[in-house]
């Protein structure tokens, strides 16, 4: 079993000053760490262009990356499967908002998009795509695949990892990206008084007001199946990116009620954090009873 806890891993500084906190409030997650072997692996976004969470993922699913690609190329194949060996480019409907850093990207799954929302948008989308972009409906309604003439070394960043930064940091610059460019400006003037951003607005939601393109990679680079008993524990990450750590230490407590029926069965536990993750493999055999390790050692550590 494996099992992915985002956002359990924070900076050193902060991971300090919680250490004590995790040994009292989840003994049992204190007990694997305590009594597991960890592998760390630093995963900086500037060379990722994609977050930790995601960098596991793709390292579990074997992500091959072209000489000229960044490791978030694998996110397109990744969540959408395709029968052909074309790159899969993907367009996640957003909300772009200025910042004080220049503007700020809400991803679709904090956006509740729905299907009748997402088909309104991609019928009001065809009438302005051209330089041979075609856009195509997936399973979920918040995402399309993007095909048309899109250079593959096209750096393009995840819309996870933009959500916690700023959009100007990621944003393509290249020439080659002026056709992606230029579409997404027309929608954002086509969306602005769309009906469906109305009825949003009138909702109290934020409107889906843009595109944010992403992946490239092919399906074949995608070489290993992953782990098919895999749990992902997600309730720790949006407080660690917001540094509510009163939250986070309750959220723990939670978590870690979670975690101890499955004591048992020795997972491995993935905890990620800003610019790295580790995995903490349980020892084996029965002097894994009595060895134990100071895992603050390495949870407090860069």
């Amino acid at each position: 079993m494996h099992i992915v806890i985002p956002g359990a891993w924070p900076d050193p500084e902060v991971a300090t000053e919680l250490a004590p906190h995790l040994a009292q409030r989840a003994p049992t997650l204190a007990h694997w760490l305590a009594r597991g072997k960890p592998a760390i692996q630093p995963s900086p976004a500037a060379q990722t262009w994609c977050t930790p969470l995601e960098h596991w993922l793709l390292d579990a699913h074997g992500f091959v990356p072209a000489q000229t690609e960044h490791l978030s190329a694998g996110l397109g194949p990744l969540r959408a499967p395709a029968l052909d060996d074309e790159p899969v480019w993907l367009a996640e409907l957003i909300h772009m908002a200025p910042s004080r850093d220049g503007a700020a990207l809400l991803p679709a799954d904090t956006l509740a998009v729905t299907a009748e929302q997402a088909d309104a948008l991609w019928a009001s989308a065809q009438a302005h795509l051209e330089d041979g972009l075609r856009l195509e409906s997936l399973h979920t309604p918040h995402t399309w695949r993007v095909r048309g003439p899109i250079p593959p070394a096209l750096p393009c960043a995840s819309p996870a990892l933009v959500a916690t930064s700023a959009v100007n940091d990621w944003w393509p610059q290249d020439a080659a990206a002026q056709p992606w460019r230029r579409l997404v400006n027309t929608l954002q003037m086509a969306w602005f008084e769309h009906p469906v951003n109305q009825a949003r607005q009138r909702d109290g939601l934020p409107p889906i007001n843009s595109l944010w393109l992403y992946g490239g990679a092919r399906p074949s680079q995608l070489t290993t199946a992953p782990p098919t008993d895999l749990r992902l524990l997600s309730g720790l990450q949006d407080l660690a990116i917001a540094q509510r750590w009163g939250e986070w230490i309750d959220a723990l407590a939670q978590l870690d009620r979670q975690l101890a029926p499955l004591a048992a069965q020795r997972p491995a536990l993935i905890l990620t954090g800003r610019d790295r993750f580790v995995t903490v493999q349980a020892a084996g055999g029965w002097l894994a009873r009595f060895k134990t390790q100071d895992w603050r050692r390495w949870w407090c550590s860069r």
